[in-house]
């Protein structure tokens, strides 16, 4: 075996010293005392580590270390510089010793500088000299673990505390959101109203004039019946009974428009249940038009359905589908209504609600003939507070809700558009 050179002895020496001292040896005091002089001299970071032979530093500083530093502890040298001079030895050294405290991991910088003497083929310490340029010391202490121990609980302290006041912000968060909810839906409500008592007073005038004509009815069939004119008693009786379905159909109708602004003024239960879904859209398609005619006279648009009759029921949350279409169908008359104004008389707005099943998928399309939306924000218009509109015109949460409310139907909400030419808006959810 090839015998190793004083240099490579003095590193080899100095990196067993070294982990001795850190207990990560076999044996550390057996090495410790094979590698230190009876007389070594030197001194630590805090000013009581002094020593002035191998029974001081024992004492003093080793077994210190053995209390202070935590189990699991890693020494990494940066830099180490050494140098022979004869029977001298000489390293220095600088160190990163890394450990976990109360969870915490640290990273710990220090210096060390050590002298060796050449004794019978092999070095031994005589003067050792640790620098812990960083340390925040306690009496007795080499490494600042107390220093560190009540800084880890301050920092506890102040995470605890900061938790607290993000939990804080979190729940005022949630409350404003739910009041901005509730103020788009208020506003979406506004709109519904004037198109309700549009809507709601045509059924009532059938119900209120089929009744009139079956009061003079019923008089005319009591003097038929004291003529004894059997015939004409019952061509009197068949036109009530036409005349009694009319006012059953509109008085249902009636009954089917407050029930829909009831469903939609209401909070959401988030049960799903069976909805005609073409009924739902054929519905906010009217209410929505007459809302804004009912806000501006001048106001006009061509409204075509094509409602695809094989769908059936669909297992949805109806207040919050509804919701979403009677967005879009606003949106898409404000479009046309914007063009209009921008045009001119040669344009016709025109707004197209229409639904198909495809496979185990229902689509609503609302399609405009508006000016499109531009390429430049057209990734933005899902997001919260996003508008396009004037001030006071819009909040920007109306199709950052409808996005999300399409999603928790396990849907999708996408958009196609052609600046100039239009939108449409589709939502899509599985029928199950």
């Amino acid at each position: 075996m090839e015998k190793k050179s004083k240099p490579e002895l003095l590193l080899e020496t100095f990196h067993r010293l070294v982990s001795a001292i850190l207990g990560q040896t076999a044996d550390p005091e057996t090495d410790l005392r094979d590698i230190m002089s009876d007389n070594i001299k030197g001194f630590g970071t805090g000013k009581h580590e002094i020593f002035n032979s191998y029974a001081e530093f024992r004492e003093k500083i080793f077994k210190v270390f053995g209390k202070q530093l935590p189990a699991g502890t890693k020494l990494h040298f940066i830099d180490i510089q050494s140098q022979v001079l004869d029977t001298v030895g000489i390293v220095h050294a600088t160190y990163e010793i890394n450990y976990t405290l109360d969870g915490i991991e640290n990273n710990y910088y220090g210096r060390r500088s050590t002298v060796f003497q050449w004794d019978n083929d092999r070095w031994r310490a005589i003067h050792l000299h640790v620098s812990e340029p960083s340390a925040h010391l306690a009496a007795g202490e080499s490494f600042p673990v107390k220093a560190l121990k009540a800084q880890n609980e301050e920092l506890k302290k102040q995470v605890s505390i900061r938790t607290e006041e993000l939990n804080r912000s979190l729940n005022d968060l949630k409350a404003t959101q739910q009041q901005l909810i509730q103020s788009e839906k208020m506003a979406s409500l506004g709109e519904l109203t004037a198109g309700i008592a549009h809507e709601i007073q045509n059924p009532l005038n059938f119900v209120n004039n089929f009744s009139e004509v079956n009061e003079e009815l019923l008089k005319e069939l009591n003097a038929e019946a004291d003529k004894g004119n059997l015939d004409e008693v019952k061509a009197i009786a068949k036109d009530i009974i036409f005349n009694s379905e009319k006012i059953n159909h509109h008085g249902k109708r009636a009954g089917a428009i407050v029930k829909a602004m009831l469903q939609h003024s209401r909070t959401s239960s988030g049960q799903k249940e069976p909805t005609d879904i073409n009924a739902l859209a054929d519905e906010y398609l009217r209410l929505a038009y007459h809302g804004l005619r009912a806000k501006d006279k001048t106001f006009n648009a061509t409204m075509k359905t094509d409602l695809d009759q094989t769908i059936g029921k669909v297992n949805i949350v109806p207040q919050d589908i509804g919701r979403t279409i009677l967005n879009l169908i606003t949106n898409a008359f404000y479009a046309v209504s914007e063009k209009k104004e921008q045009t001119g008389e040669n344009f016709q707005p025109t707004v197209t609600v229409s639904t198909k099943k495809v496979n185990d998928t229902i689509k609503i399309s609302v399609k405009d003939n508006g000016n499109g939306i531009p390429q430049r924000i057209l990734d933005k218009i899902f997001q919260p507070f996003f508008t396009t509109k004037p001030t006071g015109q819009g909040t920007g949460l109306g199709l950052s809700l409808s996005y999300d409310i399409v999603k928790a139907h396990g849907g999708e909400l996408k958009v196609e558009t052609r600046e100039g030419e239009g939108s449409e808006f589709i939502i899509q959810v599985p029928v199950f």
